[in-house]
């Protein structure tokens, strides 16, 4: 199982749609929240993800496709 870690910003429009619920359900993704930010208009979250390479990678891909900003985190960033 692979594990990568990414830093998530949401545009306005998706910060009521269950994103990461779904990158779970339609990857086979295991996701863990780190640290968030959510208001009204924006939001970001600080996400590990575990699965299989093909899978993160087609996941990383569906969040892209949706217009979720994705960035990768150095993993001392996460575990402070």
């Amino acid at each position: 199982m692979a594990n990568i870690k990414v830093h998530l910003t949401f545009p306005e429009e998706l910060i009521k749609e269950p994103v990461i619920y779904n990158l779970g359900i339609k990857y086979n993704i295991i996701t863990n929240i780190r640290r968030a930010n959510v208001d009204i208009k924006f939001g970001w979250v600080d996400l590990e993800l575990s699965g299989t390479e093909e899978n993160l990678e087609k996941g990383v891909e569906y969040l892209k496709s949706i217009g979720v900003q994705v960035d990768p985190i150095e993993k001392d960033i996460v575990e402070s």
